[in-house]
């Protein structure tokens, strides 16, 4: 078994244009790993090859690649090995599908679109990313270049970057796809094949890699990490998150991302910025409020930290820019011994719609991701191939599409005494033609159609409000809420309850939907008092949704579709690992240490908000006081402290529950739950 990542990581950028003088020229050797030491940080990945394609050591092999002002022709040993003297590992980068040296040399390598078009950069535009198809002679220069590295560079492990399926139809992609049989000119044969010889490619590095070196950690960046690794998960020894909250990933991506990949059996860091924007904004500084939250969240979601920078071409670290990150990492390497090794305590698996869309960060599961967190759930993010029979609720949000074998598993986990919630047009066949969940509804005959001919219901289509019907809410769901109509932004799948099964709440429709022959006021047209069929149906150990409330909650995020759910999630549930009285802006996870005896509740408080037109910034840190948190703890406890203060705090058991209060949260606290 591979050994635990380290906690406190740099990606360290530095591409580079050979239009830059001198480039090296100030980097000190000793400077930089103590730099590096003072802050606390443990690995760095160091710079082979940037996205310029020019290289940072003495390549004998491709010495045209060498960039042609490195003054320091060894830069990347000399990094490598002065962090090595200070007990700091540092795995080589390289870029592959993007390289501009390569990619203006050898247009015949590029990925070209369907239409014929080289994709990527234009010649007259700025930047390096023409896309570069591994299926093509490039793959023998790839291969050659991390042998080199491999024969000549003390080498930890390697981070390939830009590593990512891509719809190629160059002439070796075309030939290739014929002799298997597949058609070039259909989209998906063109994913499909894509997709496999992106897979062989990475199982054929990393066996490279692990002939010469089996201990070297070995990482492909693809920006995202979802379903689509599962086929080629061998060739990974751990999996990094690129996930830059204010760098286009915002903050859903992560929390959703990492809940999903810390199941997959191997270690996970995550990747934020000390940038105030993204990658290559030099001379910026992220507030330390943010970058506080942004690692510590990590600590919350098990996984490790990794900071990225860019390194001056000069070559001369920049000590500001370490002094913030070591004001984190400091308080990160007091954490550790809390965090190390440690398992998420979860009672409800949320199913990912990434399986079925091309989205990156699926607007249902980041509506449900957002809801759980904002109740202090504890869950997991899942495929249809994880084992999801430890989880005592499961959540289908929205477009969880189930064939037979998924839903024969589906009915065992219930028959078994498994809950389950079912949302919008989740439980449909692939075809989208019947119900085959198990979930006491079926399809009503003659549905309303939209435009391209399918139907409306649970669908996100028109624009402008021009679908929208009610939801009525009852004494058995949305409790909470005022008895009347409220809206729903796409309409309901249209559904009819089968006998025996419960309706808890209807559906009202609104007089008419909103077309140029017939609309009212500025957006959807009022309820029409008229109720035509069910909402919310309970029907055994599970509950079903018509409207797609987790893609209306990403949307706009209406209180009410929250009340109802949370209510469903209850009613089913019962108890929840965790409850506190703080706000819903309160991040709270339950972690479990199992050499140690021990639980680790981390309570986070950091409130990202949009103070400019593309970016959530945080700045401040508003702290809470006297928090009540409450457990459902049946074990024996022996002590329960804050961390790593080692304060301990009075508890006592009521109804079941172990209840204790929290004096002050300002920003991150960890609670320790000794048995």
């Amino acid at each position: 078994m591979a050994a635990e990542a380290r906690f406190r990581q740099i990606h360290l950028d530095f591409h580079t244009s050979e239009h830059i003088p001198r480039v090296g020229e100030k980097f000190d050797p000793q400077n930089f790993a103590s730099t590096l030491h003072k802050a606390r940080v443990d690995s760095i990945t160091c710079f082979a090859r940037c996205h310029h394609g020019w290289m940072y050591y003495d390549s004998a092999a491709f010495p045209k690649r060498i960039h042609p002002h490195l003054h320091r022709v060894n830069l990347l040993k000399e990094q490598v090995e002065a962090c090595h003297r200070l007990g700091i590992r540092a795995p080589i980068y390289t870029t592959v599908q993007w390289d501009h040296y390569t990619a203006v040399r050898h247009p015949e390598w590029r990925v070209v679109g369907p239409e014929g078009e080289l994709v990527g950069t234009k010649p007259y535009e700025a930047g390096f990313y023409q896309e570069i198809c591994i299926n093509t002679p490039y793959r023998d220069f790839l291969k050659n270049h991390v042998q080199e590295m491999l024969e000549t560079l003390p080498v930890d492990g390697f981070f390939f970057d830009i590593v990512r399926p891509q719809d190629c139809s160059c002439w070796y992609c075309r030939r290739g796809m014929i002799a298997e049989g597949l058609e070039p000119t259909n989209r998906q044969d063109r994913l499909h094949y894509n997709k496999k010889i992106l897979d062989g490619f990475k199982l054929e590095l990393s066996n490279l890699v692990r002939t010469h070196n089996p201990d070297a950690t070995i990482f492909y960046n693809a920006g995202h990490i979802g379903p689509s690794v599962r086929e080629s998960q061998t060739a990974y020894s751990h999996f990094e998150l690129e996930s830059l909250p204010s760098g286009g990933w915002g903050y859903m991506h992560f929390p959703l991302t990492v809940r999903y990949a810390r199941n997959l059996g191997i270690d996970c860091v995550s990747h934020t910025g000390k940038f105030h924007t993204s990658w290559g904004d030099f001379h910026s500084f992220k507030r330390k409020a943010a970058l506080e939250f942004e690692c510590f969240r990590m600590l919350a979601l098990n996984s490790k930290c990794e900071i990225g920078d860019q390194l001056h071409p000069s070559g001369e670290i920049d000590p500001y820019v370490y002094q913030l990150i070591g004001s984190v990492y400091k308080q990160v390497e007091q954490k550790e011994p809390w965090c190390r090794s440690a398992q998420a305590v979860s009672e409800i698996g949320l199913f990912t719609t990434e399986e079925f869309t091309d989205e990156r960060v699926p607007e249902a599961t980041a509506g449900a991701v957002q809801m759980l967190q904002e109740a202090a759930y504890q869950f997991e993010v899942l495929d249809t191939a994880s084992d999801f029979s430890k989880y005592p609720l499961l959540i289908l949000p929205d477009g969880i599409t189930v064939d037979s074998e998924f839903a024969l598993r589906l009915d065992d986990y219930v028959a078994k005494g498994g809950k389950l919630i079912a949302t919008g047009r989740s439980g449909l066949d692939p075809a989208g033609t019947a119900f085959v969940a198990n979930l006491g509804i079926e399809l009503a005959e003659k549905p309303i159609l939209a435009a391209d001919g399918l139907p409306v219901g649970g669908r996100d289509v028109g624009g402008n409000f021009k679908y929208v019907d009610y939801i009525l809410p009852t004494k058995s769901i949305g409790k909470g809420l005022p008895p009347t109509e409220h809206a729903m932004y796409i309409k309901a799948v249209e559904i009819n309850a089968k006998p025996g099964a419960q309706v808890l709440a209807q559906v009202v429709a609104s007089y008419f939907d909103r077309t140029w022959r017939h609309f009212c006021s500025h957006r959807q047209t009022p309820s029409s008092g008229r109720v035509t069929q069910p909402a919310v149906v309970k029907w055994r150990n599970t509950i079903y949704f018509a409207h797609p409330i987790f893609t209306i909650y990403n949307q706009n995020a209406p209180y009410w579709c929250k009340a109802l759910m949370l209510d469903a999630v209850k009613l089913l549930l019962g108890e929840p690992i965790l409850q506190h009285d703080g706000p819903s802006t309160v991040l709270a996870t339950v972690n479990e240490q199992t050499n140690k005896q021990r639980l680790v509740v981390h309570l986070l408080h950091y409130i990202p908000e949009r103070r400019s037109r593309e970016i959530d910034i945080i700045e401040d840190v508003i702290p809470l006081h006297e928090l009540s948190v409450s457990l459902n703890i049946d074990r024996p406890v022996k002590t329960i402290t804050l961390v790593p203060e080692l304060k301990t705090l009075p508890f006592r058991r009521e109804n079941g529950r172990l209840n204790f209060v929290v004096p002050k949260l300002s920003g991150h606290q960890m609670v320790e739950v000794a048995f």
